[in-house]
């Protein structure tokens, strides 16, 4: 049965049809070929229950907070000013793709976002200072996937809710790992333009006057920050409602930015409609498919035959690091995490290893997924900025050394768990 589930999957994505489809042929078939169709009479009232769970409002609310950043230039000018502050190390404004990935992840909790917004602000620089393409488009598509790991995380909110993990520890525990993961991102950089000095395209001039005035333009995804995680540490909001509060924050930005408008509003409810609408989909079709998957026993058969193997906690999860990186080559990572967390997660927990720390570890491998051909998200949507065309192999070439960085943190976290877990030990514990 395992093998049909895995066959079908892989078959299903390989022949172009939408995740959500895919997720739904796969459920409506397995019940009706194991389970009678039972089950599919049910899908009505099920996924109903499942779709009024109010943490799922911090979707849209993360999404549109994102999208009013956009629309209101607020990433512009954020790019700007880190340029000014980090653009003077091997590779230019490369390190700059990472910083300002790194602060609009902390405001927006979305990857694909987090590298269109960045890689529209960004790409036109790589003509005008002569860097190394493959390079630097691969910056960019690996910095957007610091959005689902730095908090506010979506992803980090789908795994408490499959899980029943606390998200507050969960986005505590995501903000060292992001911090790290981000400078080791910016060491390959540097490791790079300082072996090949003419990959880091020409110097950017620039003085601490000019430092000194782009500091406002900094505050606003800082202080966005500081109020949506901030409220959520200080006990007056939970995550959605700290999403709600983002929103109003991000308006009031854009207001005395003069940058508020009809039209403006008018965009970013269109791209938030289009993104929740597909994420919402895959969710539904996603929880459906747990639901047939438990009800064949799949999970309980999965555990039963890894104790058999006798295998040590470590060499377990190591295959299960295999495992994602596999799958990663194949699979959308918010469909990933909804297909395979309800079955993976009970070997975790019965392995004894820390939820909250393997949540944390599963969202840089689905990080590494966002970055692997061929279905790499980030790298299409970085490619799609390319106004001047090229190849996507270059693209997936330029991203490959950030994949190395990523396998490097994952053998971090494993080796020092607290990386993960120093945080929520702090405060929670």
């Amino acid at each position: 049965m395992p093998v049909f589930i895995l066959v079908g999957l892989i078959a299903l994505v390989a022949s172009a049809v939408p995740i959500a489809a895919v997720l739904g042929i796969l459920s409506l078939s397995l019940d009706e070929i194991f389970l009678g169709g039972r089950r599919s009479l049910m899908i009505g009232d099920f996924i109903w229950e499942q779709s009024i769970e109010f943490i799922l409002v911090a979707i849209p609310m993360f999404i549109l907070l994102g999208e009013i950043m956009l629309r209101a230039g607020i990433a512009q000018r954020m790019y700007n000013a880190v340029i000014q502050w980090i653009a003077w190390l091997p590779g230019g404004l490369m390190h700059a793709n990472i910083g300002s990935s790194a602060i609009f992840a902390a405001s927006s909790g979305s990857s694909v976002a987090t590298a269109a917004t960045v890689g529209t602000v960004a790409y036109p620089e790589i003509e005008k200072r002569n860097y190394n393409e493959p390079l630097f488009l691969g910056s960019l598509a690996a910095g957007g996937t610091l959005g689902i790991l730095i908090p506010p995380s979506i992803n980090l909110i789908l795994y408490g809710l499959l899980t029943d993990s606390s998200v507050p520890e969960l986005y505590l525990a995501g903000i060292l790992p992001g911090i790290i993961l981000a400078a080791i991102f910016m060491a390959v950089i540097a490791f790079a333009c300082i072996v090949k000095k003419g990959w880091g395209g020409s110097k950017v001039e620039t003085s601490w006057g000019e430092r000194i005035r782009s500091l406002p333009d900094l505050l606003p995804p800082i202080l966005l920050f500081i109020a949506v995680v901030g409220s959520i540490y200080a006990g007056v909001a939970t995550p959605t409602e700290a999403a709600s509060l983002g929103v109003v924050f991000a308006l009031g930005i854009a207001a005395v930015n003069r940058s508020l408008s009809l039209p403006m509003l008018r965009l970013a409810f269109e791209g938030t409609m289009r993104t929740t609408s597909m994420i919402m989909l895959i969710i539904l079709a996603a929880v459906f498919l747990n639901f047939i998957l438990g009800s064949l026993g799949i999970t309980q058969g999965i555990l039963r035959t890894i104790e058999a193997l006798g295998l040590t906690p470590l060499q377990t999860m190591l295959i299960i690091i295999v495992f994602y990186l596999l799958l990663g080559m194949f699979m959308e990572t918010l469909s990933m995490m909804l297909t395979t967390i309800p079955v993976v997660f009970p070997i975790v927990a019965h392995l004894g290893y820390d939820p909250v720390w393997f949540g944390i570890l599963v969202t840089v491998l689905m990080e590494a997924a966002l970055i692997t051909p061929p279905i790499g998200v980030n790298l299409y949507v970085v490619h799609g900025i390319r106004t001047r065309g090229g190849n996507f192999n270059d693209l997936s070439i330029g991203a490959l050394p950030f994949v190395i960085a990523m396998i490097v943190m994952v053998g971090l976290l494993l080796a020092y768990p607290d990386i993960a877990l120093y945080l929520p030990k702090l405060f929670y514990r």
